[in-house]
């Protein structure tokens, strides 16, 4: 009989399922028999506090912030984020133990801090029960991922790994394997055929305009100032689970001396990114690690405070993007770039250099090694 993996993620925008979606993908190649289960930790039916939690995130993240910022830092230091962490896990983990019981698994995967720190918090004899896996799913530590009764560490850089080690997690369980995405951004794409499938020109530049899955990262605002460019471009604007922004970027569209298409919430990523020159978005990690994948160069702007701000920097410090702050230009640093191919060429190679096509075959070898 097959191992039983179960995958515990949470929609706080889409990143940290579209992990789990790639995770469960390279499971299923790896260990053909496994069962395979995926829950969202932050749904009503899985736990009420933490959907709660996830509710007043969401309202913070969009009328204060600041407050989000704040509240980031606060709990990233040792004696007020252990604190902190501690009673999370004591209220989450109840949940946990519903889903230890419910699906049996040999096997439990955490793309999100809240249900690692729970698992993390469980007795001997619960933790016995299974391996336990943290896939951290920023280019950065934040003290909520330190859980040292963890059995496996999956980060996405060596600087990462230093973090972890320097927190007290031991050095033979952290491995360096990249993000996981899903293999179809590995895949060769031929630009021209990308822009034919999504009935582009051959002929005008094409900039994606996208602000993951909760369509932030003032995409309006940015359109406006791409308004100001002369030369005519193709705008492509994913404006995910956000309809509000839809209907704006398409009002915007309409008036538009660009060439403006406006998507919602799509499985054409991979297509949309093909076609274009360059992605502008707020530096949410596995949207990143989805253009460095396809050797996309990227311009980042309105990063949420705290961690896409280290995304933003890690990300830049690669060579792969370029980090726009206050009082920066957005249409001048897109015309810049268009004209200049060998700066777009340079990026584009940076990206390349630094994706990590074995991912998710690595974490499931090193799982297979622990079980």
């Amino acid at each position: 009989m097959g191992k039983s993996f179960l995958l515990v993620t949470a929609s706080i925008g889409s990143g940290h399922e579209k992990a789990a979606s790639a995770i469960a993908e390279g499971i299923q190649a790896y260990f053909p028999d496994a069962r395979i289960d995926t829950v969202d930790f932050m749904r009503w039916d899985t736990s009420f506090i933490n959907a709660f939690m996830k509710s007043c995130y969401l309202k913070m993240l969009a009328l204060v912030p600041n407050l989000y910022e704040f509240m980031y830092r606060f709990t990233d230091g040792n004696r007020k984020g252990g604190f902190i962490q501690l009673l999370m896990a004591q209220a989450m983990s109840r949940s946990i133990k519903r889903l230890v019981r419910k699906y049996r698994p040999d096997v439990i995967i955490c793309t999100h801090p809240f249900p690692a720190e729970a698992v993390s918090h469980l007795g001997d004899s619960w933790r016995q029960q299974f391996v336990s896996v943290a896939v951290i799913t920023d280019y950065s530590v934040h003290r909520m991922w330190i859980c040292p009764n963890m059995d496996l560490y999956f980060v996405g850089c060596d600087f990462m790994k230093k973090q972890l080690i320097a927190d007290g997690i031991r050095e033979d369980t952290i491995h360096v394997t990249g993000i996981p995405v899903s293999r179809d951004f590995y895949q060769a794409r031929d630009k021209a055929a990308c822009r034919q499938a999504a009935g582009l020109s051959q002929d005008l530049p094409v900039v994606l305009l996208m602000g993951g899955g909760l369509g932030l990262g003032r995409i309006v605002a940015a359109l406006e100032q791409l308004e100001k460019l002369e030369p005519r471009l193709q705008l492509l604007v994913a404006a995910g689970r956000n309809h509000e922004l839809k209907a704006q970027a398409e009002r915007f569209g309409g008036t538009s001396h660009h060439c403006v298409h406006v998507y919602g919430f799509t499985d054409k990523v991979c297509q949309l990114m093909g076609a274009s020159d360059i992605l502008v978005t707020k530096p949410g990690a596995l949207t990143l690690t989805e253009a460095m994948a396809m050797g996309l160069p990227m311009v980042l702007h309105e990063p949420i405070p705290g961690p896409e701000t280290d995304n933003a920097r890690y990300m830049s410090g690669c060579g792969a993007a370029v980090w726009l702050h206050a009082g920066d230009n957005l249409a001048c640093v897109i015309r810049d770039l268009l004209s200049e191919q060998y700066a777009l060429s340079d990026m584009a190679m940076a990206a390349r250099r630094h994706a990590r096509p074995g991912t998710v075959q690595e974490i499931a070898r090193a799982i297979e090694e622990l079980l």
